[in-house]
């Protein structure tokens, strides 16, 4: 998909792999300006952005469990930019362990993390861009990263938490679309399958292997992280205003709705 984004802000939050790295780097292809949040790989993100021009991408560092953290990224990227025009919510964190056979604490442990990361933080952030938007009397977008297991439940079990927790940042972004969208403010959920990243090698890790994983799809083949950033672009141009709201599946027919 080939769309202008020149005069277009766009935050990226965790930028340094995956997904998110995936989508600050078309964001810049296409003309954005990117604020990129990273947790703790520096590298990954400058990465991510390497064919940037000269001031048009920065990166600005927050550890998302600290809401404290959170409201000072918005208020740097608030500094560098003036203006946001389009929130990706992307940065996300699942646990390997943590399900009902854990013991207790580490249950304990894995749910507040995942609701402080994956829920509290981009809900935060969404609430940062949507007041912002209210204020100036302009429009703007929220595009969600989230997930199928929101829909489907987690074949891992120790993900309980990560399925719950993508479940309730989709609720609140349907909410926010549902509510101002005639303020101009849209609000999408892209729901993955299997990408091919980092976190989904690590969770096939430990329900059966790669090799079984790649057997149960229609395809044959993961998701590549270049097609959630391809339609991350389309979304934030702005022409599809009356998908605002809706919750996009990109998964290779291996779960069909």
């Amino acid at each position: 998909m080939s769309h202008n984004l020149q005069g277009k802000t766009v935050i990226v939050t965790g930028a340094s792999k995956g997904i998110g790295a995936a989508t600050a780097r078309a964001m810049v292809d296409a003309g954005a300006k990117v604020i990129a949040h990273y947790g703790g790989d520096r590298a990954g993100a400058e990465s991510a952005l390497a064919d940037a021009k000269p001031d048009q991408a920065h990166l600005v560092q927050a550890d998302f469990s600290d809401m404290h953290q959170v409201e000072r990224f918005w208020s740097e990227a608030i500094e560098i930019a003036g203006k946001i025009d389009v929130l990706v919510n992307n940065a996300g964190i699942m646990r390997q362990s943590g399900g009902i056979a854990d013991p207790i604490e580490q249950w304990d442990k894995v749910w507040q993390e995942a609701m402080a990361v994956n829920v509290h933080a981009p809900a935060r952030l969404m609430r940062f861009a949507v007041q912002s938007w209210l204020d100036a009397g302009c429009g703007g977008a929220v595009i969600g990263i989230g997930s199928w297991v929101s829909t489907r439940g987690s074949s891992n079990p120790g993900a309980i938490a990560y399925a719950a927790s993508k479940a309730a940042i989709a609720a609140a972004t349907k909410t926010v679309a549902r509510n101002h969208a005639a303020d101009g403010i849209l609000a999408y959920v892209i729901a993955p399958g299997v990408v091919r990243t980092r976190m989904s090698e690590e969770s096939a890790a430990r329900t059966g292997g790669e090799a079984a994983v790649t057997a149960t799809l229609p395809m044959g083949e993961w998701v590549p992280p270049e097609e959630i950033a391809d339609l991350a672009v389309y979304l934030a141009h702005g022409r599809a205003r009356h998908l605002t709201g809706s919750t996009i599946d990109i998964n290779g027919a291996a779960y069909i709705r």
